[in-house]
């Protein structure tokens, strides 16, 4: 039968009368949910192929759209914090029992040291009375608003590759971040500015510095974009003089041919990524600025930020992420620095912890009032917490400070589908392992993927001959962080 003889006895098929009285489905009606379907497969494959971060569906539901990671550069110490412990507290100046340290590594402690009560006060906070120290009385006010995991576990105990760890799920450079994973498995809902941005605070930038918001074997599309204060965020972004207007737009059609032309030739997707930036930037010259202007939010957001415009601080970026997640942008990432308390002038339990508390806690807690206000916590998952956490024993320093530790530590979320006003996990009496529900890493990113939506374990690349997921061959989904 040809296809002419076969449409025709098809069309006489659909018309007899007792099958549209038994279906009552038109074949017009058919016709065109076929045309809608391949017209929807069509533009979809096309928004993709032109603009790598084109919205993409999820694996299932989520209860999160877009994520602010507040990252404590250092390691903050839990025991400071979020973790009291009367028994260290007992036992201060005495030294640490064999049975913790045994087989232990630390980056600068002998086996011998001796165990530091804190010299901080805690009090328990709003209805859930959660336990958080005077150091951070501002995110004390919205403990009713997150989740502290008390038990955070790592396997990286030096800061460029414990920080790797965190972000990209590898202590090894050249693994995509979570950023670009996150980016590359549901796109953009923004077209005038990058999918994932990166803010900085701080006397300096984070230890692994750029892999740390990278793309690694990802096409760079997915890498995250560092904006900087002041008027021109993005260096290069600006047209030089004579390129405004008619001949800007020229130059951008016949670049973008050229580049297309190439990518028909070749075939490679980093050609595509090109074209995406190029378009994405001459976009940016109008949206960045915008974006960075804060002389338009109200007197009352900046004082409960604490921010000024054209300062360079962690309060403005704070308020540069809400600015952020409104207009679409899928990741933001602020890193800020001096969470490092050994016990140096300067960076110590001391002056140095209240000076870098000072720093962060009324801009935390104010972000996620203004996210709550605007309706956007409910669809933002905000995550504060650091690389890893520090001992419960002293170094004999010029003042008070911890080592670094990886074995129980604290972080807390807030938003986007956690429980609010809960504690997961905790510490032995020591705070030095986590002995009830311990958090990996791994099960972080893999809570903080289902969020979102995504299945840590489908969300892969197939790269040097193997499938590579954010999660490596761990995680598991935290249920109980879940609200």
């Amino acid at each position: 039968m040809n296809r002419s003889t076969g449409e025709t006895e098809l069309v006489r098929w659909l018309t007899r009368r007792h099958f549209f009285q038994e279906c009552r489905v038109g074949l017009g009606r058919i016709a065109l949910g076929l045309l809608l379907a391949q017209g929807a497969q069509g533009a979809t494959s096309q928004d993709r192929r032109r603009n790598p971060l084109a919205v993409r569906e999820p694996h299932f539901r989520p209860r999160a759209k877009h994520v602010i990671f507040l990252f404590m550069a250092g390691g903050p110490s839990h025991l400071e914090l979020f973790d009291y412990k009367p028994k260290l507290q007992e036992l201060d100046g005495q030294v640490v029992p064999e049975s913790y340290v045994k087989n232990k590594r630390f980056a600068f402690l002998k086996k011998d040291a001796k165990l530091l009560g804190t010299r901080r006060k805690f009090r328990r906070w709003g209805q859930s009375g959660a336990l958080i120290s005077e150091l951070l009385p501002h995110i004390g006010s919205v403990a009713d608003e997150i989740c502290i995991v008390r038990s955070m576990v790592t396997e990286v105990f030096n800061h460029g590759p414990a920080k790797l760890f965190v972000n990209t799920g590898s202590s090894r450079f050249g693994r995509p971040s979570m950023g670009a994973w996150i980016t590359y498995g549901i796109g953009s809902e923004s077209d005038s500015l990058p999918g994932f941005v990166v803010l900085q605070s701080g006397p300096r930038g984070p230890r692994g510095g750029s892999p740390l918001w990278g793309s690694g074997f990802l096409p760079t599309a997915y890498q995250g974009v560092p904006f900087l204060p002041g008027p021109e965020p993005i260096l290069n972004l600006a047209s030089p003089a004579g390129m405004h207007g008619f001949p800007q737009k020229e130059f951008f059609r016949t670049l973008r041919q050229m580049n297309q032309h190439r990518h028909n030739l070749l075939g490679d997707p980093e050609i595509q990524t090109r074209i995406a930036q190029y378009e994405m930037a001459y976009r940016m010259q109008t949206s960045a600025p915008e974006l960075m202007d804060l002389s338009g939010e109200t007197k009352k957001t900046l004082e409960m930020y604490g921010a000024t415009p054209g300062k360079v601080s962690f309060a403005n970026n704070c308020l540069l992420a809400r600015r952020l997640v409104e207009r679409g942008v899928r990741f933001v990432q602020l890193y800020h620095t001096d969470w490092d308390h050994h016990g140096n002038a300067g960076l110590d339990l001391n002056r140095g912890i209240e000076r870098v508390c000072r720093q962060v806690d009324q801009a935390t807690a104010a972000l996620i009032k203004d996210l709550k206000q605007r309706g956007l916590l409910e669809e933002t998952l905000v995550i504060w917490g650091g690389e890893f956490g520090r001992t419960p024993m002293g170094e004999p320093r010029e003042t008070l400070g911890r080592d670094h530790h990886i074995d129980g530590y604290s972080m807390f979320l807030a938003g986007g589908g956690v429980k609010p006003g809960h504690s997961v996990g905790a510490t032995d009496e020591l705070g030095f392992y986590a002995v009830e529900d311990p958090v990996h890493v791994h099960d972080l990113q893999a809570t903080i993927l289902h969020l979102l939506g995504l299945d840590h374990q489908r969300l892969t690349f197939r790269f040097q001959g193997r499938e590579f997921r954010l999660t490596d061959i761990g995680g598991r989904v935290v249920t109980k962080m879940l609200a």
